[in-house]
């Protein structure tokens, strides 16, 4: 049976996708802020989703429990295996960054998430999550609004302090925001601005580092894996989906 979490994406696929062509600014608009954060290297996105932004961010790995989700993510040309964030299926310590979108919201266990990410990560690696605040404008809308929105009705909304608890808690150091969406959707016409810090823009992303050899570093240079297919850092090649 399908967890209760994944089931409006695998039934309304389409309509998650739809999304980001009905908001296109409120999109661009997120995408710049994650995109300033994310560093260089190796990357996996935690919950692909559709691809939307592991496609044009570069991030060429992603994991996600839905099949309807993997499958446009595949055609977006990221390598992607079916799994979830509490139990990724990479080997330790091999990856530069992790990145997460909008996947907080639909954990079972943030906390173990961010420590398999913490696990996955090299030493210096950067973990980039991007949220809605729930204490903004559009994070209060959300959750007044749970119960009419298929995605949104299982949802759990978290804030900026309360994320940055869970990642201390999961040992990451060395904290960066950025943040955007500053108006309501219907106001947004044109990509919004990004500026650094939290606490005006309801998308909200935090970059945090795992301690050692690398902290500190805003861009870690390495050198990325000449062939991706099978994709040297999914442990369990069985679990690849080919779509």
């Amino acid at each position: 049976m399908t967890p209760p979490k994944v089931e409006p994406f695998d039934r309304y696929a389409d309509r998650y996708d739809g999304w980001f062509e009905r908001h296109r600014a409120a999109y661009e608009s997120e995408l710049r802020a994650v995109r300033r954060l994310i560093p260089e290297g190796v990357g996996l996105e935690v919950g692909v989703g559709s691809g939307r932004f592991a496609s044009p961010l570069g991030v060429r790995l992603g994991v996600d429990p839905s099949d309807r989700m993997l499958e446009k993510a595949s055609g977006r040309g990221v390598d992607v295996v079916k799994a979830v964030g509490e139990a990724l299926p990479v080997r330790d310590s091999c990856l530069d960054y992790a990145l997460m979108v909008t996947t907080l919201c639909f954990l079972d266990d943030v906390v173990s998430t961010f420590r398999e990410v913490y696990r996955v990560l090299k030493p210096g690696g950067s973990v980039v999550v991007g949220f809605i605040d729930r204490e903004s404008v559009l994070g209060r809308l959300y959750r007044k609004r749970k119960a009419e929105n298929v995605f949104y009705r299982v949802a759990e909304f978290y804030s900026v302090d309360e994320v940055v608890s869970l990642l201390r808690e999961a040992e990451f150091r060395e904290f960066e925001f950025t943040q955007t969406i500053f108006r309501s959707l219907p106001e947004i016409r044109e990509v919004e601005e990004v500026r650094e810090g939290y606490g005006e823009g309801s998308f909200v992303v935090v970059r945090a580092i795992k301690p050692g050899v690398g902290s500190g570093s805003q861009n870690l240079k390495v050198q990325t894996p000449s062939a991706w297919a099978p994709s040297p850092q999914f442990s369990n090649q069985s679990e690849r989906k080919s779509y």
